[in-house]
């Protein structure tokens, strides 16, 4: 599993290397000072020569500060592959979501998303900048000191025979313990993320109705779900320091009272037994760095399972970006067009779709809540694919139009308004990048947007807040429109985008679009007859199916669904 990410170390791998190296060298320059240290015991003090005790105690001076100044080395090599590896699994994971269609963020819930592009990498990153020393060390030294230990003394040695079987035991079974609380708890967190990110987004609807309390509730709810997830896999993860102290300091018991017999009958000497110790130590460090390694991998192997999930989503909609396909006219077909969410779902959405609209022409849709006037013109700039059919623009289908090409060539003013951070010039420039000011006002003159930047004190500098919290509902429908017209689009959507604009306003968009954009197709659908009374051609939805099309007159005069509802409106209106 992890092997896959090493892709992401291209730019870093000589700091990971550089970390390892260091780490290796360190390591043997520690593994020499209990030698020094024997020497000094059995030659130096027990023949009295200061001198040797004088230069055998410089050259382990030596050996600590080389160290030290290896480990700092580590340090700084290892923080930059970590953070750098971090960077670029992030950058590709956000990559990777970008390329996603509707359908499949729908596989993934928003918040689940945030996690595997924070918390999960988190860990990898983590696990990188922390575990490239116990990764190389522990080995190394493991090796190295079971090697001097059995240099001084192959049958004391032995011990290690016992005490290697138990440790290793101990640690699988915490591993197999551990591994599916962890993915566990990967999920918990996203559960607490999706309340939070529900409620901060939804802070004015909680405050209007007084759910502050409700809110809490589930938000302790989930945040005591994961509490317990999260108490639970460090329980097992916590046993495994005592559990390796138990056996460290059983082998240390059983190594002094071993070694003290062979010094008592002559076959080891002090020093000799205090170097094995030394190397004993070291020995069951390594061991303990080890354990301290699976734990971290298999949480990172959990988090890793998750990321991969998002890299091997395939993509539902992709297109030949080679092919020079461009849109020139803006004439739309759908041709025998079905559609559902879901392979598996039972009912179609959208059932045997045929229309044809021309270029220039504007097209009203209205329908009852749930008619699927949105699923039909999230097909046109490919949001989602057909199920069956096929939408053509100028004749081509548009699954052979390169997605970006075709996409710029429609705007589309979805029902949900969404605005960024930043200025209203800032808002207005993902429509197009390079428009001038002349250009921005010109669009927002059209959108009648016009009419509230002037009178804001900074212009098109006005900063919007988070989300576009500075503006009403209104004012945002209308940046979101200019927004839109500065792409200078070939076909244009509106998807109930002027219902938070009085009639009199809208009137004025309407008149200002059908002036300035007369090659443009214009699809308005909308809830207000009024907003589609001078279309070309109404078209009704019912229950997914194309109930009428026709001028406002003609549906007045034949269409029973067309006239309840003009009707109900005329009614409303005169009340």
């Amino acid at each position: 599993m992890l092997k896959k990410f090493f892709v992401y170390f291209k730019d870093y791998k000589k700091h990971l290397i550089f970390a390892a190296v260091c780490v290796m060298l360190e390591t043997l320059f520690e593994l020499i000072i209990p030698l020094i240290m024997a020497d000094i015991i059995d030659i130096g003090v027990a023949n009295q020569d200061t001198q040797l005790i004088l230069i055998k105690g410089a050259q382990m001076i030596f050996c600590a500060l080389i160290s030290l100044a290896l480990g700092m080395a580590y340090a700084r090599f290892a923080a930059t592959a970590g953070q750098g590896f971090g960077s670029e699994l992030r950058k590709a994971e956000y990559q990777k979501v970008q390329s996603f269609s509707f359908a499949n963020t729908d596989h993934f819930s928003t918040s689940s998303l945030v996690t595997r592009l924070t918390s999960d990498v988190n860990v990898l990153q983590t696990a990188i900048s922390s575990g490239i020393r116990p990764i190389v060390r522990a080995p190394f030294m493991l090796v190295t000191a079971l090697g001097m230990a059995i240099m001084i003394n192959k049958d004391l040695a032995v011990v290690f025979m016992v005490a290697l079987p138990v440790l290793g035991t101990i640690l699988f079974l915490i591993v197999r313990t551990l591994r599916p609380l962890y993915g566990k708890m990967q999920k918990a967190v996203d559960l607490v993320n999706r309340v939070i990110q529900e409620n901060l987004i939804a802070i004015r609807v909680v405050k209007s109705y007084v759910r502050g309390t409700y809110e809490k509730e589930k938000f302790e709810e989930v945040n005591f779900n994961l509490q317990t997830t999260s108490e639970k896999a460090f329980h097992f993860a916590v046993l495994n320091m005592p559990a390796f102290q138990f056996v460290m300091y059983s082998t240390i018991v059983a190594i002094l009272w071993f070694g003290g017999q062979m010094i008592f009958v002559g076959n080891m000497k002090v020093g000799e037994l205090t170097g094995f110790l030394s190397y004993v130590l070291q020995i069951l460090n390594s061991l303990m760095m080890i354990s301290n390694v699976f734990m971290m991998l298999t949480r990172s192997i959990a988090s890793a399972a998750r990321i991969q999930e998002v890299f091997e989503e395939v993509p539902s909609i992709q297109s030949d970006e080679s092919k020079p396909l461009t849109v020139k006219d803006g004439n739309i077909d759908f041709e025998h067009v079905y559609f559902k969410y879901k392979e598996a779902a039972q009912e179609y959405v959208l059932s045997d779709i045929n229309l044809s609209i021309k270029a220039g022409q504007t097209i009203g849709i209205i329908g009852g809540t749930g008619s699927a006037k949105t699923s039909l013109i999230q097909l046109i700039p490919r949001l989602y694919d057909v199920s069956k059919g096929a939408v053509l623009i100028d004749g081509v289908n548009v699954k052979e139009y390169p997605i970006k090409h075709l996409r710029d060539a429609i705007g589309v003013v979805l029902q949900k308004n969404t605005l960024f951070s930043g200025t209203i010039r800032d808002n207005l420039k993902w429509g197009n990048e390079s428009a001038d000011d002349e250009e921005l006002m010109a669009a927002c003159r059209i959108a009648c947007a016009d009419e509230f930047i002037e009178r804001m004190p900074k212009g098109l500098d006005t900063d919007l807040g988070q989300g576009g919290v500075n503006v009403s509902g209104g004012q945002k429908q209308r940046l979101c429109i200019a927004r839109a017209l500065l792409k200078k689009p070939k076909v244009l959507i509106f998807d109930d985008s002027t219902s938070a604009v009085d009639t009199g306003t809208e009137a004025k968009i309407r008149n200002a679009l059908n002036h300035e954009l007369k090659d443009t197709t214009k699809i308005i659908i909308a809830q207000r007859i009024s907003s589609v009374l001078h279309a070309d051609q109404i078209i009704i939805l019912e229950g997914g199916y194309v109930n009428a099309a026709g001028t406002h007159e003609k549906l007045l005069k034949t269409n029973p669904i067309y006239q309840e509802i003009y009707l109900s409106q005329k009614e409303g209106a005169e009340l």
